[in-house]
């Protein structure tokens, strides 16, 4: 079987999100399946880490679609030509978009359809492109995997999806994530934290994942308790970063509060596995795989109550109203000063966590492209 892969997200010292989840079940997916030809269609000149064997043809396909109008060239004119010469018999694409002008069957992954719910956290032309083209891909595609029961829920209701055309393949979290030991422990909050304990978070920064308010509510946490706990916040800004800027210039503890910008794969499950405990009060996910890697880690986890969230959490995490500063104020003061409670998550977190699994979802989702190709 030949199969091309929309690969734009492997980027080198960059993976994120999808990037994270393009890398781990491709790079298991190409090692199970010697005798399969993969294309990986970059939008940008490629790094040899991403050539995970000799059955990887890498091509470099124009231009870098890190734009609306360069999304409608590289995946309507650029990958259509690419596809017509290659004659693959599946394309892939894991990050929600495909191509409407190519007659190759099709398989996505739509990890959420964020732009729906929240419209005004969007740039207005990446609004519009979504707005747009979203259900023409979601129609287009021959088979749309889910990370999750929430988004494909959404999906089906908001686009009237067929559901047998969709099935939920959960993400799984990466080997590197385990417990550190003490030692490691007092190394990293030397480093990050002035070696006092803090909460974590790590993502992208924008104002869907709620910083703004997880900021507000540390404050709060800080004035009730006294706590001499930190809030460290790894990841990237993105879209509109005012609110965030605004949040920490008004915080009273602000000399507590520590962005690290993004953090380096070989850094991230040490600091993550250092942390008191995971905060991800995001107001909506597809997913949510930071979650996962604290349970790996054996942190315990503050997560949301809404969307995806309490799928992936289950029972192992303390779930909050992300809109309401106290609720998330009062959950920091839990696990700032319950060990009992910590034990408890954590213990309920090595259940939980063996439902997520790379190497199981690299095998589902193999098995839906032969499927596809076949057809």
């Amino acid at each position: 079987m030949k199969i091309a892969v929309n690969t734009r997200f492997l980027l080198k010292d960059k993976l994120e999100g999808i990037g994270r989840v393009t890398y781990e079940l491709l790079s298991r997916m190409v090692a199970d399946h010697p005798e399969d030809e993969f294309i990986f269609l970059f939008d940008r000149p490629y790094d040899e880490e991403f050539v995970f064997a000799k059955n990887v043809k890498p091509i470099h396909v124009f231009p870098p679609a890190r734009h609306p109008y360069l999304w409608y060239w590289w995946f309507e004119m650029s990958i259509p030509r690419i596809l017509k010469k290659e004659k693959p018999d599946v394309f892939f694409s894991p990050d929600g978009y495909c191509s409407l002008t190519t007659d190759i069957p099709t398989v996505m992954i739509t990890h959420d359809i964020a732009h729906v719910h929240y419209p005004d956290q969007l740039p207005n032309q990446v609004l519009k492109y979504y707005n747009k083209y979203v259900p023409q891909f979601l129609q287009k595609a021959d088979h749309i995997i889910t990370v999750s029961e929430a988004t494909k829920k959404d999906i089906a209701k908001t686009y009237g999806i067929d559901d047998k055309k969709m099935e939920v393949i959960y993400n799984g979290c990466g080997e590197e994530f385990k417990p550190v030991n003490v030692h490691t422990q007092q190394d990293i909050r030397k480093k990050y934290s002035d070696g006092e304990p803090y909460f974590f978070y790590i993502g992208s920064i924008n104002p869907r994942k709620n910083i703004h308010r997880l900021i507000e509510a540390f404050d709060i946490f800080k004035k009730q308790s006294g706590s001499k706990t930190k809030l460290v916040i790894g990841g990237r800004f993105a879209w509109k970063p005012q609110i965030i800027e605004n949040a920490y210039q008004n915080a009273a503890h602000q000399s507590d509060i520590v962005f690290l910008d993004y953090v380096e794969k070989e850094e991230l499950p040490k600091i993550l596995g250092s942390a008191t405990a995971l905060v991800y009060v995001s107001v909506f996910e597809g997913f949510g795989i930071p979650i996962l890697e604290a349970m790996q880690c054996e942190v315990p986890v503050i997560t949301s109550n809404v969307s995806s969230m309490p799928e992936v959490a289950g029972q192992a995490a303390l779930l909050v109203d992300p809109l309401d500063v106290n609720y998330i104020a009062n959950a920091l003061n839990e696990l700032d000063n319950n060990e009992d409670l910590k034990l408890e998550l954590i213990r309920k977190g090595r259940d939980q966590r063996k439902r997520f699994d790379w190497q199981t979802a690299s095998e589902q989702v193999f098995e839906v492209l032969e499927k596809i190709a076949e057809k």
